[in-house]
């Protein structure tokens, strides 16, 4: 075996990137896709520019994203992801509003958000631009049976059903309604973003805790 330039034998080149490293490069790709989208519109936005935001080349952003509309799905399923951790930790009786204060003040903020400002923004852009409305909706598609799992899983019942599926579908929609609502009724001025911050949070609570109302 012939052995490595300069005779160390070790490997030469950057070490492989961890897993958390791609998950961060993945949001410093959707944070500046969503800035951009949101200043100058969806059609002149370009993966070169989403790259020099964040300082990798456009390559890099195609490798973790197969279109510019897709960059900003992190942003999308972030808070998806901690809902259904909610339901999950849902116990019996528990109202789940206090679930959701409990588990998003752990968090400290909605993860994985851009600058406040912008969240309603990008929602916004889901009614005119038809690829980020897709991302959209496929988000919370996807999202559906993370939550029928654990819906299943609080009730003591099989992933496969029906009970669960039905609810999941009901609570994904709440929760799709909640931020849609939200986003329609805020404006990008407001100065204060922790005021806006609150007023999306209380927007879920009221929508899930409807929902919770009918599920044992």
């Amino acid at each position: 075996m012939t052995a490595a330039r300069g005779g160390t034998g070790r490997p030469t080149g950057r070490p492989p990137l961890t897993e958390e490293r791609k998950a961060e490069i993945r949001l410093e790709i959707a944070r500046a896709a969503v800035d951009l989208f949101v200043t100058q519109g969806v059609a002149a936005t370009t993966g070169e520019q989403i790259g020099a935001a964040v300082g990798v080349s456009a390559r890099t952003v195609w490798r973790y994203f197969p279109s510019k509309e897709s960059c900003v799905r992190p942003l999308f399923s972030a808070g998806i992801d901690l809902i259904a951790e909610c339901l999950r930790r849902w116990r019996p009786g528990e109202p789940l509003e206090e679930v959701i204060d409990r588990e998003f003040a752990v968090e400290g903020h909605l993860p994985a958000v851009p600058d406040r400002s912008t969240v309603g923004a990008l929602v916004r852009l889901t009614r005119t631009e038809p690829g980020l409305r897709a991302i959209w909706l496929q988000t919370y598609d996807e999202a559906e049976p993370a939550f029928a799992r654990a819906l299943a899983e609080r009730a003591g019942l099989p992933a496969g059903d029906l009970r669960p599926a039905i609810q999941a579908a009901v609570f994904n929609a709440a929760l799709r309604a909640a931020v849609e609502y939200h986003a329609w009724h805020t404006t990008d001025t407001d100065p204060d973003p922790e005021r806006v911050q609150a007023e999306l949070m209380a927007t879920l609570r009221s929508a899930l805790a409807v929902v919770a109302e009918g599920v044992a």
